[in-house]
């Protein structure tokens, strides 16, 4: 008799939006408004889900795909840890690392001339990670 595995629910599965919004009440960073208007880009993406890992703001589907770096106070940092990324050609990427990239945001005016971009990779992504 044939059975069915069920998957079983990870973390990585879990969208913590309300978790998130705690954090973010929480937060005292200087960045706190830029911090917000970037979360707001990537969740902007129907099909990003978001809770807190690693201490910060991470953003998922099907994989983890980016986190806030919210040490950084001068300027706020986003880590691109989902691989493919290398793949994606940005002036908005950095890093010469094998598996992931790197987007800084100064200010709000850096945040509002990157929403396009930022979200233009984040749709790539989704797309890879359908693809896959």
């Amino acid at each position: 008799m044939a059975t069915s595995k069920k998957k079983e629910s990870t973390a990585k599965d879990i969208n913590d939006t309300a978790g998130l919004d705690a954090y973010m009440d929480a937060l005292v960073h200087p960045l706190k408004e830029e911090i917000a208007a970037v979360r707001d880009i990537i969740k902007s993406n129907k099909k990003i889900n978001e809770r807190v890992k690693w201490s910060a703001p991470s953003f998922f589907y099907k994989h983890d795909m980016v986190t806030f770096n919210h040490r950084q106070e001068k300027f706020v940092q986003l880590v691109f840890h989902y691989a493919p990324v290398v793949t994606i050609d940005s002036p908005l990427l950095t890093g010469d690392y094998k598996d992931r990239r790197l987007a800084a945001f100064k200010d709000m005016k850096e945040v509002k001339a990157n929403k396009k971009e930022l979200q233009r990779i984040i749709a790539a992504l989704v797309d890879i990670a359908d693809a896959e």
